[in-house]
């Protein structure tokens, strides 16, 4: 009689650790991620950048050669009141992005796959709020090289306080994207998103000291012009770049990203677990 002997059947192989989905180095491991997914759009789709490419290169040129004589007597004199508008104006409307982009990955169900992953569920927020700081600091540079370029010598002579003049605009408007997130996360499209976005933001920039001096306003817009916080954003650039000096502005504006982080961020972050 033969006998049959059994072959152990061999060891399955260890399945791959779960990355885990909490703990504070795993949600930013993971939102460092999201923001590189974010940034590999950019590059296959690079029309995306145009907005803080293009879009200061011809608002400088355009607004120097047509206000330039006008408002300051010539184009040089007038570089040094219309770059840092440029700047603020051109950051700020790049800050839509972030609640445009979130509302289209929700509607081509690309949160549902972020779902079904082990991964902290606020990493893709996270990550595209990142990824647009990479946005905003590429129309700082852009900015500021054009106007270099142009004559404004002040940013070449004391770049030390461009730097910190570009910085502070960073993180105004990674501030205000928090806003614009939020409305991603409520509209029902993102053309809507966009829609009311610029609505908000085209009476903010322009009825701002962006352009021109307020006290040539008539009376209701330079009152308006005045507390407007764009204004003094624009005002805080103009005095670290121009003047060399950290003034009141430079404190509101932090000041005003401060409150703006405090109120929006967790309503993002509530209105964004409801849906993710």
């Amino acid at each position: 009689m033969t006998t049959t002997q059994l072959i152990p059947a061999p060891a399955p192989a260890p399945l791959a650790r779960a990355y885990p989905r909490t703990g504070p180095a795993a949600t930013v491991s993971q939102s460092i991620t999201m923001a590189y997914r974010g940034l590999l759009k950019v590059r296959r789709t690079p029309e995306q950048l145009f907005d803080v490419t293009l879009q200061p290169i011809i608002f400088t040129v355009m607004f120097a050669y047509i206000f330039g004589g006008s408002i300051a007597g010539n184009v040089q004199d007038y570089l040094p009141i219309l770059i840092p508008g440029i700047l603020v104006q051109t950051v700020i409307t790049g800050s839509v992005v972030t609640g445009v982009q979130l509302r289209e990955d929700m509607d081509k169900g690309v949160f549902d796959r972020f779902r079904s992953l082990p991964i902290a569920r606020i990493s893709p927020l996270a990550g595209a709020l990142l990824a647009d700081t990479v946005r905003y600091a590429i129309a700082t540079t852009i900015t500021f090289v054009v106007g270099a370029i142009m004559g404004y010598h002040q940013i070449t002579d004391h770049l030390g306080w461009t730097v910190v003049a570009g910085l502070l605009v960073v993180v105004v408007a990674w501030s205000i994207s928090w806003i614009f997130a939020l409305f991603g996360m409520l509209a029902r499209t993102a053309s809507s998103v966009q829609g009311i976005s610029f609505l908000v933001l085209f009476p903010l920039t322009f009825l701002s000291n962006a352009f021109v001096n307020t006290d040539k306003l008539p009376e209701v817009l330079k009152v308006f012009a005045n507390i407007n916080p764009i204004s003094h954003l624009i005002s805080a650039v103009r005095d670290l770049v121009n003047e060399q000096a950290v003034t009141g502005d430079f404190w509101l504006s932090l000041l005003g990203a401060a409150v703006v982080v405090a109120i929006f961020a967790p309503l993002t972050v509530r209105a964004y677990m409801r849906k993710a």
